[in-house]
């Protein structure tokens, strides 16, 4: 993990992950996963009935089992601020453990899940909303312990529209090698008791399992990826998250929930502005700002229209064609060389940002573009296919886009665009990863694992 050179912000980073203690199995039940062996607890879920209906569910799937745990029990705190609503429901699954870094023996130093409907306190060390469910052993890593949260949570606190967010770690698409250092294959919500995560493609299948949601949103690092949000388009209206490291205070949950009670027939649309434009408001704060500046990090966060992605990625293999048509190399390296690229390394491993693999694509079209021969034939072509993907970006996939500050190279983040994509960079051993792209939606429906290999040969 890499922290910040302030005490209120940290990168959330991972650099690695301990091995797996056990295995999990494939259900069904003589191959159960740890979550199918261990009983749950129910508490206090006596509802009268019928459910009242509100008219929103905020989910957030908190895995804590990992050393952020004492920033998962801020954020709960934080959500105490505001708490649920007579129309607004807010609750959470939050996982501890013990032992890892950054522990902490707060509110009970208790390990596993517990369930909690979020309700109103003006405590902010203290977590006082009521549990609902206890598990002594809990594998934060399986993504279907999300889905039977997002089920539970939709049955017994039923709305008109639902919210899902997973808060952890995240790493985009990849899956990294074991032999890496890395610890095994991970995407996002990562479990480092158990070493288990959610791949990219269980992203789609918890999901598909949980049921659709109006909102889906990650708060964890890069995970706003053309590869990722193809891979759950058809189970989530809008999809809210960063190209980037989300750095700590997080997302502004006091503010998210406060706005949303204050509205509480907003759509899907409009609550995911209010995810954006709350983290804007937090992020250029005096108090927040100035720090940043500091560690030369920025922060950036978008909202995608799901139903556009398929359009996107029309448009995508159209420019990709043209572009392996033109074969202007000159064009192809400016652009592998300026675009705006993600942190995925450090100033150690990668000093000038061009071996990190994840850029706007957006801002690879424009550079590549601008420096097109003027004397090549197919020059306008290019240049007009790249302007529709950029403007189709920019105007119809992306609803909301914010950004804050430049990345430690002096590339301002007003680059991004609101959607990134797997770019290879200069050759390197950044990270050793699996060839497991060719298992995602986005490489079988589109022809960037092609391109890909063009841009590795250029």
């Amino acid at each position: 993990m890499k922290r910040s050179k302030f005490a209120g912000v940290l990168i959330l980073f991972v650099l690695g992950l301990p091995s797996a203690t056990f295995a999990l199995g494939d259900f069904p039940l003589e191959n159960a996963g740890l979550n199918d062996l261990i009983p749950s607890e129910t508490i206090n879920l006596s509802h009268p009935r019928p459910l009242p209906v509100k008219e929103w569910t905020v989910m957030i799937y908190m895995n804590g089992k990992s050393n952020v745990e004492q920033f998962a029990l801020r954020d709960m705190n934080r959500m105490e601020a505001a708490g649920s609503t007579g129309r607004l429901n807010v609750v959470v699954e939050l996982g501890r453990m013990k032992g890892q870094e950054g522990d902490t023996n707060a509110d009970g130093d208790w390990t596993g899940s517990r369930r909690y409907l979020v309700t109103k306190d003006s405590d902010p060390e203290h977590i006082t909303s009521p549990v609902l469910m206890k598990k002594p052993v809990t594998d934060m890593g399986d993504y279907r312990q999300a889905a039977d949260f997002v089920r539970w949570a939709k049955t017994n606190y039923p709305a008109k529209h639902y919210m899902f967010i997973i808060w952890d770690h995240g790493w985009g698409w990849i899956d990294p090698s074991p032999s890496s250092g890395f610890g095994g294959k991970k995407s996002i919500s990562h479990d480092f008791a158990t070493g288990h995560y959610f791949k990219t493609v269980e992203l789609g299948k918890l999901l598909k399992k949980a049921g659709k949601v109006d909102v889906y949103a990650s708060m964890a690092c890069f995970m706003q990826m053309a590869e990722i949000t193809y891979e759950i388009r058809d189970y989530a209206d809008i999809i809210v998250g960063s190209e980037e490291i989300i750095q700590l205070p997080s997302f502004d949950f006091t503010g998210i929930l406060k706005a949303m009670a204050a509205r509480p027939g907003i759509d899907a649309e409009q609550a995911a502005r209010i995810l954006t434009g709350t983290f804007y408001s937090l992020y250029t704060s005096p108090e927040i700002a100035p720090e940043l500046d500091k560690t030369k990090y920025g922060v950036q966060l978008s909202a995608i229209r799901s139903a556009r992605l398929s359009e996107f990625v029309k448009l995508l293999n159209e420019w990709t064609r043209l572009v392996i048509a033109a074969d202007d190399k000159t064009a192809l390296r400016a652009a592998k060389l300026g675009v705006l690229r993600f942190e995925i390394g450090d100033d150690t491993t990668d000093p000038d940002k061009l071996i990190s693999f994840y850029g706007d694509i957006s801002d690879f079209a424009a550079i590549y573009a601008a420096n097109l021969s003027p004397a090549g034939f197919m020059t306008p072509a290019v240049r007009k296919k790249s302007a529709q993907l950029i403007n189709f970006v920019t105007r119809k996939l992306v609803i909301s886009n914010v950004y804050y500050g430049k990345d430690r190279t002096g590339k301002k983040y007003s680059r991004t665009k609101g959607i990134s994509i797997h770019i290879p960079g200069a050759p390197g051993s950044l990270i050793q990863y699996e060839n497991t792209y060719r298992n995602l939606a986005f490489a079988r429906h589109s022809n960037w694992p092609a391109f890909m290999r063009y841009l590795a040969e250029n």
